[in-house]
């Protein structure tokens, strides 16, 4: 599992996508699916995701 900080989970996603996050929802989507394949632990992904939520992004998981 990898610690990571919002600016490396950006550069991560441009690396995969091959484009930046077109938003903060995207970028939130995305890392939740790190969470889920392991390759976040929790302690982490508590810590950006109550960040990514404090700037207004909202999950897709959110509007089911």
């Amino acid at each position: 599992m990898v610690k990571l900080s919002i600016f490396e989970l950006i550069t991560i996603f441009e690396m995969e996508r091959d484009r930046p996050p077109e938003s903060m929802n995207a970028l939130l989507d995305f890392y939740q699916q790190k969470y889920i394949t392991g390759d976040i632990n929790i302690r982490d992904y508590r810590k950006i995701y109550h960040y990514l939520h404090r700037q207004g992004a909202i999950s897709a998981h959110e509007f089911a």
